[in-house]
């Protein structure tokens, strides 16, 4: 039976509901009597119980040998990278040689997430690559070059995703979101086959590789589904061998790998003992900042060791023990709270998947409006239209000075203004931009004489704070939650959790309630875990539905019961429309290989399509699809072409949907003929 894939929340079910077009087409074989609504172009269906199948999914645990190799790609917001293991050695994850390039006080295996094209919107470059040709570039000519940056968080901020949507260049141009996906996957795709290639001495074919990305669990299902097309559209994989694709989530990802970790490969905040041979008299920062170098010797290699047992951080977890897992990265931050079952250390998810857009963007939003109050916001706006490449060299100077707040510092950082920036300020305003600073209201930023800004430790701890506090809070509103009580260990992973500032606030905050622990080399956490997840898919057993889905569906009308303005009487019967057959709520647990059936009748035996709109809630208690807060999020449709028509008048089309995945799964059969039906569900262009 052929299994096609569509992106949707963690575990998420379907809904389904007669869409307009097709309403009048199909009913559902449920009793005796058919749907009125199939001659009344009600958007009605009448009820099925549903029925769960739980299967052992342990028999498909390991990868598929047809693939060699699994490739991750961490696709970040500010940083990207892959990763490979080989399948006839799992237990060794390589990371990716090293790039060229590379910022001052910026030491990472990954590269920005950075994108040129031609002034003819041809690919032109990636990373550090497209970073220094395009900084390289005449003024006049720049203009005229298309550059791409942080650009993943359109994904997450875009309300009505779609193929179609735009993201827009440095140089205010717009591109269509998918192509610019589509070049940076087929970069990555490029870079790894190169590798494989380059190592084995021979060719190495995209049909050996099993692909990995990572996308945030707090990502819908249009996100995903985006991810998955620009993937196709690079050439990974393809709607006819979906398989060769796995959506990662990465928290989960983060999550497989922690729980290898031995003991020398992390940092514990909590530790009144020495960690890796550090006092705990040492700051939090300076003993990273060791454990860092200690790294960096040991990674000329490039492979990491993982264990095949669990790692000794498990020595003290019994069955039933709990865990927190913040991935706290550029643009968002997400969290999952986990369980672990022995002996073989599969996981269960005790929560929904939560955070929002707090990661590290936002100190680099918070230093742009401390610019627009020290020289105008209509100045900052026009310098980065009229000098894109000095804006990207100024947010440059400012990440390594970022990177070296610490809560104990006491000497001033200084970040240095291109000469475009103050030679563009003078002519704007006819004054310098030391008189600027002399007039503003900042205090704690000074000019320096070397053509710097001079920020005390205090000014920039004060542009970490609103971030940070968002994550502080928004942890405290799940350790409230009764699921989440417990937890032995809180693991801060991702690019941000390198932030002495971020360490130090989450251990004062929680630091009583759990050990607070650190993998080192954090912003392969990630990368690492997916290879892992990718070799073994199935390790995470339980998830939970981030929303509730349900299905449109005609009742019999109760009086007292149903609403007097929701009765329909068709052939004497007496009908509720509108009513919410829910699938699954909200938060509730969902096993790998747990399936829902609905089944489906087309009402012409010559109908060659059945068409139905899926509805979602963030409410648990959903009655009518009409409700506020219940929205339709996407179609699914069944494709009857090339099923035997000549079989009985009503054919009954048996949908099966497995939500405990990181993305559905759903297949269909025609009863009459066991033959498999063609099913596509689509969360963008509905």
């Amino acid at each position: 039976i052929k299994l096609s894939f569509f992106p949707a929340g963690f575990c998420s079910a379907v809904i389904l509901t007669a869409a307009r077009c097709f309403s009048a087409e199909y009913a559902v074989s449920t009793s005796a009597y058919s749907s009125p609504a199939k001659s009344l172009g009600d958007p009605g269906i009448t009820p099925l119980s549903p029925s769960h199948i739980v299967k052992d999914s342990d028999a498909d645990d390991a990868v598929e040998q047809l693939f060699l190799v699994v490739v991750a790609i961490d696709f970040g917001t500010t940083s990207s990278g892959y990763a490979y293991s080989f399948t006839k050695e799992p237990e060794c994850i390589h990371v990716m040689r090293r790039w060229e390039g590379g910022d001052p006080g910026v030491s990472n295996q990954k590269t920005p997430t950075t994108i040129l094209l031609t002034p003819e919107r041809k690919f032109h470059s990636f990373g550090y690559a497209a970073r220094d040709f395009y900084h390289d570039l005449d003024p006049t000519e720049s203009k005229h070059w298309l550059y791409f940056e942080k650009f993943k968080m359109k994904l997450h901020t875009t309300g009505n995703l779609t193929m179609e949507t735009d993201l827009t260049a440095a140089n205010g141009k717009k591109v269509k979101a998918l192509e610019i996906f589509a070049y940076a996957l087929q970069f990555f795709k490029e870079q790894a086959l190169k590798e494989l290639s380059d190592q084995g001495g021979s060719d190495f074919e995209n049909t050996e590789v099993r692909w990995v990305i990572t996308v945030p669990a707090i990502w819908k299902q249009p996100a995903k589904q985006f991810m998955r097309q620009a993937a196709y559209k690079a050439g990974m994989a393809s709607p006819e061998n979906p398989e060769q694709l796995i959506i990662a989530l990465e928290p989960e990802a983060a999550s497989i790998y922690c729980r290898k970790l031995r003991l020398h490969q992390m940092i514990d905040l909590s530790s009144r003992a020495p960690v890796n041979g550090y006092s705990p008299s040492d700051t939090i920062g300076t003993g990273f900042t060791q454990a860092k170098e200690h790294v960096r010797r040991n990674r000329q290699s490039r492979t990491f060791l993982v264990e095949n047992v669990i790692g000794e951080i498990w020595s003290e977890l019994e069955e039933g023990d709990r865990y927190i897992v913040v991935d706290s990265g550029g643009g968002t931050v997400d969290m999952t709270v986990h369980q672990i079952r022995l002996p073989e250390g599969h996981l269960k998810e005790l929560y929904k998947a939560t955070g929002g857009p707090y990661g590290s963007l936002g100190v680099d939003y918070e230093f742009e409006k401390l610019l627009c109050k020290i020289f105008g916001e209509d100045f900052i706006e026009q310098f980065k239209i009229k000098r894109p490449a000095a804006w990207v060299d100024l947010m440059i100077a400012f990440e390594s000075r970022k990177r070296a707040a610490a809560p104990d510092r006491t000497n001033p950082l200084n970040i240095t203004l291109p000469f475009s920036f103050i030679d563009y300020y003078k002519k704007f305003r006819g004054h310098s931009v030391e008189h600027a600073l002399r007039k503003s209201n900042v205090d704690f930023v000074k000019w320096s004489s070397q053509g710097m800004l001079r920020m005390s430790p205090d000014a920039m701890n004060a542009l970490f704070k609103p971030t940070i506090d968002q994550i502080v809070q928004h942890l405290s509103d799940v350790f409230d939650k009764p699921e989440v009580t417990n937890v032995k260990f809180l693991f801060l992973v991702g690019g941000f959790a390198e932030s002495p500032l971020l360490q130090q606030a989450v251990q004062s905050a929680f630091g009583s309630r759990c050990r607070v622990i650190i993998p080192q080399d954090v912003g392969l956490t990630i990368l690492k875990g997916a290879v892992l997840f990718g070799l073994d898919p199935a390790v995470i057993k339980v998830r939970r539905s981030p929303l509730t889905y349900g299905v449109g569906v005609l009742n019999r009308f109760v009086e007292g019961k149903h609403p007097p303005e929701k009765l329909l009487i068709k052939d004497g019967t007496r009908w509720c429309t509108d009513v919410f057959d829910k699938f699954i709520s909200a938060d509730q647990s969902v096993a790998l290989g747990e399936t829902v059936t609905r089944s489906y009748t087309p009402a012409k035996p010559s109908q060659l399509v059945i068409v139905i709109n899926i509805y979602s809630s963030e409410q648990d208690n959903v009655s009518f699809i009409t409700e506020s807060g219940v929205k339709k999020c996407g179609t699914l449709r069944l494709d009857l072409t090339g099923t035997d028509a000549s079989v009985p008048n009503r054919r009954e089309i048996k949908t099966l949907m497995q939500f405990g995945d990181t993305e559905i799964k759903a297949m269909a059969i025609d009863v009459a003929t066991s033959k498999s039906v063609k099913v596509g569900i689509d969360f963008l262009n509905y």
